[in-house]
């Protein structure tokens, strides 16, 4: 076959080959409960700490504290659950898997992208079960139904570029699950120097300059005023549309940067 048709037979088969990879990897997902639970687990854990332990003690504006909280909490555990994908690419690239679709005349950017996919349905699952158990604790939605659907779907689109992050992070430590692992305690001071649990002001000065713009404050601010307007906005510096618009921008960026990354990272391979 000349290279101009395997060029075009290789493209033609994009689609199907990230259509696999997404199913082979969400049965996966399916087949393991385990996963499944972890996934949620620690969203839901935080925010039954933080609303039953610490919640009387942390100013949240005016605000209800678990109205300011669960916007923080969802953002930052969809974060964790990002975190399982480092795991699953070093295992899969240990284990011989993306050597054996490489193989193959399909693109190489098919097997990362239909496992970014299928780890974004994780995500989303997880996002789901954390706002199932936040409407349970006392959360409410203030604004409007497509106010809340617009938080959700930020949520997740953030939770996707996390995703793309650990999966290009996972590339460099292939067949060693371990620290693919650890590599998820770096969203930990993403998470904790963010407006996700209290309001910046109440940082030292000089974290404050850290966390007031950084990508987690953004996408949390956004949330959190889509979720409980005019009271949620009067507490921030800007508008409703910077914060929104950011959290967009931040999140298209972070996947354009990681997700070259990883896709040069298994070209190299």
């Amino acid at each position: 076959m000349t290279a101009p048709a395997l060029t075009a037979a290789t493209g033609s088969r994009f689609l199907p080959a990230t259509r696999v990879i997404a199913r082979r990897s969400m049965l996966r997902y399916l087949r393991n409960p385990q996963t499944l639970f972890v996934s949620a687990v620690q969203g839901v854990a935080f925010m039954l700490i933080f609303r039953y332990a610490f919640g009387g003690a942390i100013d949240s504006g005016g605000l209800k504290y678990i109205d300011y909280l669960v916007p923080g909490v969802v953002t930052a555990g969809v974060l964790f659950s990002g975190g399982l994908s480092a795991v699953g690419v070093a295992e899969d690239a240990g284990g011989g898997f993306f050597d054996r679709f490489r193989s193959m005349p399909m693109p190489h950017s098919s097997i990362l992208i239909g496992r970014v996919l299928a780890d974004t349905a994780l995500v989303a699952w997880a996002t789901t079960a954390m706002v199932a158990v936040a409407f349970a604790v006392g959360f409410r939605v203030h604004t409007d139904v497509w106010s809340g659907v617009l938080a959700f779907g930020l949520v997740v689109l953030f939770g996707a570029a996390f995703v793309c992050v650990f999966t290009g992070l996972g590339m460099f430590a292939v067949g060693n699950p371990q620290a693919a692992q650890a590599l998820g305690f770096l969203v930990l001071p993403l998470s904790f120097a963010s407006s996700a649990f209290v309001p910046v002001q109440t940082m030292p000065g000089w974290l404050q300059a850290v966390a007031e713009y950084q990508p987690v404050t953004m996408v949390v601010n956004a949330a959190r005023v889509l979720t409980q307007g005019q009271p949620a906005e009067a507490l921030l510096d800007e508008s409703a549309a910077f914060y929104v618009w950011s959290a967009l921008l931040w999140s298209a960026a972070i996947i354009l940067v990681f997700g070259t990354m990883a896709l040069v990272r298994i070209s190299r391979r």
